[in-house]
């Protein structure tokens, strides 16, 4: 509960901050939280990603951003009914879909019944990876493992390209 109080009040900062830099900073502060949070629920593999992902290289692409570009954030021309109307929408419909879930953790779901003995029991003789979650993640869910490094890469592909067009002229170049 602590942690999800802290990111509650990490996202009320983002929302309310002008300062980009300090939106980003808080960004960075949200996807460690989150990042804790995913070591809590015993998911280091997923931890690790926030970690160096969200917290580590969207930072630094944030930072090269507002070198390029302004620190404060322009006045919205608009009221911003709209999209908090389309956000607890969102929201609403999401914990509606959550009714019906079973609890988070019971050992009687229908994963822990079919799904994880199968690949605790046959992982080593199917894919001859000696551990279960790389095996998962390298075998079992290859192309999906390879659509999300393509994703990735291509995300920060393209940040590179907007940004490579946003250079500021040097004096030498002026010349």
């Amino acid at each position: 509960m602590v942690l999800l109080t802290l990111m509650a009040a990490v996202t009320i900062g983002i929302v309310r901050a002008r300062n980009l830099f300090a939106v980003v900073v808080l960004s960075g502060i949200y996807s460690f939280l989150m990042a804790s949070v995913m070591i809590v629920l015993d998911a280091v593999d997923v931890a690790m990603t926030e970690a160096s992902v969200g917290a580590g290289m969207s930072m630094v692409l944030m930072l090269g951003v507002l070198y390029l570009t302004k620190v404060e954030e322009a006045v919205p021309s608009h009221t911003p009914w709209l999209p908090l109307f389309v956000a607890v929408g969102t929201a609403a419909v999401l914990l509606y879909g959550t009714v019906g879930l079973p609890p988070f953790g019971a050992a009687e779901n229908i994963v822990h019944a079919h799904v994880a003995p199968r690949y605790l029991e046959q992982s080593i003789a199917e894919t001859t990876v000696p551990n279960v979650v790389t095996s998962v993640l390298a075998s079992y869910r290859g192309f999906d493992t390879l659509g999300e490094t393509v994703v990735i890469f291509t995300a920060g592909f393209a940040v590179l390209l907007l940004l490579r067009g946003r250079r500021r002229s040097r004096p030498s170049d002026d010349a």
